[in-house]
């Protein structure tokens, strides 16, 4: 990667950490943490965030925007994630919708590597090491909360590409190993439970533990609420009300955790007539909005 496209990406994950760090750094101790680990209470800190996958405002329109903004502030959202998105293969939906999908191909072993070229899982640790142990000192002085996305899919076999990715083969084993090279409230993760699911054979299970393990460590910076149908090498990214993600339970363990970041709408389906996907991000941030309500509404005031 050339030095102005690494700045780039820096710069966008250091925006989407400091956007979550702007709300305040929360600081509770392990002690204060563990104890607090299985008590339901009401959580007003987390709130619904917005990002780079719609812009209002037609062709052209910029994130930030007057047309952008106002949609968003309508939406009750105030926090919104840069980034660059990614190309998918599609899928028919309901209503006429469009699914971003991803199958294993048979003959994977035949891909020809991308242009990271051969990067063997000791490499790909090296340089996570070496890009932890130098960035997350600077974040932890300028008070800025790193959020680590995972590969997008995860679990991929190793030389998938030329790759031995850091998420492979087991996600959850990833995200441990990735927080323990630095210690730290700055070293965390942007959890996508869409991605997270991806790699995981039982999502509907499995996702509720890694999700558990990482927000009780104060370790989740940032949520996409992606919701998928399938689950590891074959998947189909949805609804929010359709995959095979209960999101109820998982809104619990943010709120019991006392997440205090926003939660995104994420990777919401394509239609002709929304074409922006502004229609699929309004309902996706209401349904995060829903979710938030419904969770405090279920005990008193913390």
């Amino acid at each position: 990667m050339e030095r102005r496209e690494f700045n780039k990406t820096l710069v966008g994950g250091v925006l989407d950490a400091g956007l979550a760090a702007s709300v305040g750094i929360h600081s509770v101790s392990a002690q204060a943490r563990d104890s607090q680990r299985l008590t339901p209470r009401k959580n007003t800190l987390m709130h619904v965030g917005a990002d780079y996958h719609y812009v209002a405002g037609g062709s052209g329109a910029e994130i930030t925007g007057k047309a952008n903004l106002e949609f968003n502030t309508r939406l009750g959202v105030r926090h919104l994630t840069a980034q660059v998105s990614r190309p998918g293969g599609s899928r028919p939906g309901r209503g006429g919708s469009t699914y971003v999908t991803f199958k294993l191909e048979p003959n994977w072993k035949d891909l020809p590597a991308g242009k990271a070229g051969r990067v063997t899982h000791a490499e790909y640790w090296e340089r996570i090491t070496h890009f932890l142990e130098h960035v997350i000192p600077v974040a932890k002085e300028h008070d800025v909360r790193m959020a680590a996305h995972p590969y997008d899919p995860p679990g991929l076999p190793f030389g998938y590409q030329g790759t031995d990715n850091w998420d492979s083969p087991s996600i959850f084993e990833g995200y441990k190993r990735y927080e323990a090279i630095v210690e730290s409230p700055y070293n965390g993760f942007q959890l996508c439970l869409g991605t997270t699911a991806e790699g995981l054979k039982n999502p509907t299970i499995e996702i509720l533990p890694i999700t558990k393990y990482l927000a009780e460590r104060g370790k989740v910076h940032q949520v996409h609420m992606r919701n998928i149908r399938g689950g590891l090498y074959d998947f189909a990214e949805v609804y929010p009300d359709e995959g095979d993600i209960d999101f109820f339970p998982i809104m619990r363990i943010l709120r019991d955790s006392q997440f205090a970041f926003s939660i995104c709408a994420d990777h919401m389906p394509n239609h002709p007539d929304d074409p922006g996907k502004l229609q699929a991000f309004a309902y996706g941030n209401g349904y995060i909005r829903a979710l938030i309500q419904s969770v405090n509404a279920e005990v008193a005031a913390g």
